[in-house]
């Protein structure tokens, strides 16, 4: 069975409720579902909002390339990443990842892998907004990032 993921790139919201139901309902074999949904925090009460700009298409094939390792890599019945752009105030919803597998270890390990890989990899840049209106600097990569997806080599 050919599993392909399911890639969106999208300046409005998502649901989480029907994300999970399209990988999970009807699929028996469907043992797990896992998610990560991050939010924009206010970073100790200095933050208004996150600007987050890509790369239009080569985010996507990023996205694609790295959700088709997850599948094949731990066996995921499907799979869903999405990311949002544009602004994005605290308490709103950045990125989600479904992983749906038929045991939860595989599902738990599939989200993660995504998600380190995505925040490494994908063609994505934050912009940081404070609540006092001034426009901050974009946010640097982290080295922790660089280890977490490295773990998985």
């Amino acid at each position: 069975m050919n599993i392909s993921p399911t890639i969106r790139v999208q300046r409005e919201d998502f649901d989480l409720q029907t994300e999970i139901d399209h990988l999970s309902k009807g699929k028996p074999g469907v043992g797990a579902v896992v998610t990560f949904s991050g939010l924009c925090r206010d970073d100790g009460g200095m933050l208004a909002a996150l600007e987050l700009e890509h790369y239009p298409g080569m985010a996507e094939a990023e996205m694609s390339r790295i959700g088709a390792l997850a599948i094949a890599r731990f066996g995921l019945l499907g799979l869903t990443a999405i990311h949002r752009y544009g602004r994005i105030a605290v308490n709103e919803n950045i990125v989600l990842v479904v992983a749906a597998a038929p045991h939860r270890q595989a599902a738990f390990d599939g989200a993660n892998f995504v998600m380190d890989f995505l925040k490494t990899t994908a063609p994505f840049w934050k912009k940081e907004h404070g609540k006092d209106g001034a426009a901050g600097d974009w946010v640097a990569a982290k080295d922790a990032d660089d280890a977490a997806r490295d773990k998985w080599k």
